[in-house]
């Protein structure tokens, strides 16, 4: 019997960024619209990210800004696209006290880290967060307070590290050959 001693990379960074905030049951229609599903293009899915809950959003997101959200994140149908136009819009990080299961595997899935936090709603619109994936930690920057989230296992972490589930598979499709 042959056996393995595999160690997969952690993903060894930090996440820093402006907090926006969403309520609870945030669904797949208000992140992505159906209306829009007719492309997969990635920055034309960001002109209309989060735009039946907040029209003005796509707008005013900023590059490396967080999402702090409520309960169930991503309920409602299974696409791709809502996690790819979050993150074509420059979100960073999503944080959340639970997702929708589907919405999670998607989100790894595509590259876009989520943190499970129950103290989400603590975390303020425009306050300003690091997500310490080594320490396992959120800073709140603006009240200086720390939460602790649920830790991502190392599997999930270097789909982060990589940049998604396709481009852990190119990566590993190279090092066999």
């Amino acid at each position: 019997m042959i056996e393995q001693s595999e160690t997969r990379p952690k993903v060894a960074n930090n996440i820093t960024g402006d907090v926006w905030t969403f309520g609870d049951n945030i669904d797949t229609d208000l992140i992505i619209a159906a209306r829009y599903l007719n492309s997969s293009d990635a920055e034309h899915l960001a002109k209309y990210v989060m735009e039946d809950a907040d029209p003005s959003f796509a707008s005013k997101v900023k590059k490396g800004d967080i999402i702090v959200a409520g309960e169930n994140f991503g309920c409602g149908s299974s696409r791709e696209h809502a996690p790819i136009a979050l993150k074509a819009a420059g979100i960073s990080a999503i944080i959340a006290p639970t997702f929708a299961r589907i919405f999670y595997r998607n989100a790894f899935n595509m590259g876009l880290p989520i943190f499970e936090l129950k103290e989400a709603n603590e975390i303020k619109e425009t306050d300003n967060i690091t997500v310490d994936l080594d320490s396992g930690e959120i800073i709140n920057n603006t009240t200086n307070k720390t939460y602790k989230f649920t830790p991502i296992p190392p599997f999930m972490q270097e789909l982060l590290s990589t940049g998604g589930l396709m481009e852990f598979a190119k990566k590993e499709a190279s090092e066999k050959l």
